[in-house]
């Protein structure tokens, strides 16, 4: 049975997106592999709970979760067709023969993968199939397989077009732009054989892992990255190159940056379909001199005898 999402999250069904945007944090903090080395258990409810989020903080696909459960999730799947069956369905018409209403076809439901659906909607409409003249007469689809695979931090970001060899066969898998640790990604038609002959494959179910990037981190839609500062560059202000989903931008460092401080970059952050972009934070990092020239070790000193103040004043518990 397939697990509730809102469940294995841990909010409430009204919860709204930034409840869920905050658990999600709070929870896949705890449970993030790099967190939990070698510990499956942890892993494994990461995987849920980054499935989870992925379809809750997305509308449209909580909308059809909320609706028809995880087949509303299906590649295909024809949300107007399904209710048509359904009403058709609570009005007795599954006891008639003739086929359904409107000329609605079961394989358009989902979108011409409709094998095993007769026990698709004995779960979604809570109703068993007559024995006779009925749909579980046609040919029985492959079963689904599932399969994980690791790409890079600018492929999910970005998304991409992948080769992949997975179970023998080379397969070819397009990453949709702002993929996350844990999203899955289903590929029609390369799951497992029909059981029959004439019956269609199943598909292969694609669970992404992510790498960490040695300079970016991502919260949700939003981007972090760490940006060096040479010392004059932080006192007297400057030009400086940022690197973004997009390409590299100009960013103009004001006069005497802190380090730790930040600036916005609106919109340069993930970019998901059907979603406003997230934002770019940078993070100023100020580089001190590793040099031991004499020249280097007195410009410091003469810096430090011009600052009076206390840098750790007010620093306390």
């Amino acid at each position: 049975m397939a697990k509730d999402l809102y469940a294995v999250l841990g909010v409430d069904k009204s919860a709204d997106h930034e409840t869920i945007k905050k658990t999600f944090r709070k929870v896949a903090a705890k449970l993030h592999p790099d967190r939990n080395p070698g510990d499956k258990n942890a892993e494994a409810r990461f995987k849920e709970v980054s499935h989870a989020h992925d379809v809750l903080s997305d509308p449209k696909k909580r909308a059809l979760y909320d609706e028809f459960g995880e087949e509303g999730l299906r590649e295909g799947f024809d949300a107007e067709q399904a209710r048509a069956y359904k009403q058709w369905s609570q009005s007795g018409g599954g006891g008639r023969a003739g086929g359904f209403p409107g000329g609605v076809r079961i394989e358009d439901i989902f979108g011409g993968t409709a094998g095993g659906f007769g026990d698709v909607f004995g779960d979604m409409f809570g109703r068993r199939h007559p024995g006779g003249g009925g749909v579980r007469g046609r040919r029985a689809r492959g079963q689904d397989v599932e399969a994980e695979t690791t790409i890079d931090f600018a492929s999910a970001v970005r998304g991409a077009t992948l080769q992949l060899q997975i179970g023998g066969q080379s397969v070819t898998v397009r990453i949709p732009p702002g993929a996350d640790e844990g999203s899955r990604v289903r590929i029609a038609g390369h799951g497992a054989p029909a059981p029959m002959q004439g019956g269609q494959a199943g598909d292969l179910l694609l669970t992404l892992h992510v790498k960490p990037h040695p300079h970016f981190r991502r919260e949700g839609d939003d981007l972090h990255l760490e940006l060096p500062l040479t010392l004059a560059e932080a006192y007297h202000g400057a030009k400086v190159r940022v690197p973004t989903v997009d390409g590299g931008v100009t960013m103009k460092v004001p006069p005497r940056t802190q380090a730790g401080q930040k600036m916005r970059l609106k919109g340069k952050g993930v970019a998901r379909k059907g979603r406003e972009p997230g934002d770019l934070y940078v993070h100023f990092k100020v580089l001190v001199p590793t040099s031991d020239d004499p020249a280097v070790a007195k410009a410091i000193e003469e810096i430090a005898r011009t600052q009076t103040e206390d840098p750790r004043a007010g620093v306390e518990l």
